[in-house]
């Protein structure tokens, strides 16, 4: 095969909300990898997107009437591959797709004469020998998180050795940590009986966490002095954690650098949480969590006993703020103001209460000052992506 195709024609991901607002399906984070680099991973293809002539369309987007001669593989973006996945796979032909009986496609090996701008020809249908677990609502991510860091633990660490686990650190289950070049763990207690732990390259965990796998650092992320955190927790690239984290989910260079409750929840890219922030992820009467889902139809979805907060890219919010149950934060928001925040704050908003429109300027400066600190800047892909929601929310 000449390269992976990624699609997210038949995936919603208008379900996905907020996160999707910035992203392809594919470039979610779950586990200690994007769906994305766990099919590059498995498959030692590099990967595209199937252009959807909208304002994601990028310099990874392909017309699939335009590919040179050869054959390729279609992905569908929100599918989560596995060993068995990736095996049947391999023994496809051209024109053949791969069907999940619960969780419809997954992939289509096809070659390029088979293909139109609209259609690829479709030959025969293989039934998936098991259930493809596939990301379709956004608590999805974290629900799924214990199971995705499993299979990535395996996928990047099988045949590999773990650089040496410090004797100051006291250690549950130590075959199942591994611990990358560069990363740092000192006088910490890691209990990887429950599930594995990974500590990615140059990351570290600073004194006095109590750590219970699952848990992913990713690249550079930073877990402050003193934190709790377990129940399948990921810290995405150059993320930082503090306080009692459980069962979420960071894209990356976000914050949660203080004290406070973070748990059930999924926090987009360069997001910043004050100290003392938390959030409810259960009603108070263990009653379902309704969570905003649909912005056509302004309807709510039903994401089970337990969700705490769903951030979108480039949001941030004061100390002290709280949460409430199963609330949805857009992108670029800033968040303040007393009591519990409502159940959904639209893209761009100034404040929780009386909510005003951010300044467009003003966000795009406030966004480059945070990446600043991380030693980065806005691209200018980005600037277009913020520029379109703006107009268009």
């Amino acid at each position: 095969m000449e390269k992976i195709i990624f699609t997210e024609e038949f995936c919603q991901p208008q379900k996905l909300f907020p996160f999707t607002l910035t992203r392809h399906v594919q470039d979610i984070r779950v586990g200690i990898l994007t769906i994305r680099e766990k099919w590059e991973a498995y498959l030692g293809l590099p990967s595209f997107n199937k252009w959807l002539d909208n304002y994601k369309d990028n310099s990874l987007s392909i017309k699939t009437n335009e590919l040179s001669p050869g054959d390729y593989l279609l992905i569908h973006s929100n599918v989560l591959p596995s060993a068995k996945i990736i095996s049947q796979i391999r023994k496809l032909n051209p024109g053949e797709l791969l069907l999940c009986a619960v969780n419809g496609p997954v992939a289509l090996k096809f070659s390029n004469r088979d293909a139109s701008a609209n259609d690829i020809k479709v030959s025969k249908t293989i039934l998936l020998e098991e259930e493809a677990k596939t990301i379709s609502q956004p608590w999805h991510i974290f629900q799924l998180n214990d199971a995705a860091i499993r299979e990535d633990f395996h996928l990047l660490t099988n045949g590999r050795t773990s650089q040496p686990i410090c004797s100051t650190n006291k250690t549950i289950a130590p075959e199942n940590i591994f611990i990358e070049q560069g990363a740092k763990v000192e006088h910490c207690i890691l209990n990887a009986s429950t599930g594995p732990i990974y500590i990615g390259r140059n990351a570290e965990i600073m004194e006095g966490s109590i750590i219970r796998g699952p848990l992913a650092m990713c690249e550079g992320a930073v877990l402050k002095l003193g934190t709790k955190a377990y129940g399948a927790t990921t810290l995405g690239p150059y993320s930082v954690g503090g306080g009692e984290i459980k069962n979420s989910v960071f894209f990356g260079y976000s914050n949660k650098g203080h004290d406070g409750y973070l748990g059930d929840s999924v926090i987009g890219e360069w997001c910043n949480m004050g100290a003392g922030t938390s959030n409810s992820n259960v009603k108070n009467n263990a009653g379902a969590v309704k969570v905003y889902s649909d912005l056509e139809k302004n309807t709510y979805e039903t994401a089970g006993i337990k969700c705490g907060v769903l951030m979108g890219d480039y949001s941030r919010c004061a100390i002290n703020t709280s949460f409430n149950t199963g609330t949805v934060v857009g992108v670029s928001v800033n968040i303040f103001g007393s009591g519990l925040t409502p159940k959904y704050v639209p893209s761009f908003s100034w404040g929780s209460e009386g909510i005003k429109t951010y300044n467009f300027d003003a966000a795009l400066q406030h966004i480059e000052n945070w990446k600043q600190l991380k030693h980065q800047t806005m691209t200018a892909e980005e600037k277009s992506i913020l520029k379109y929601l703006y107009e268009n929310q």
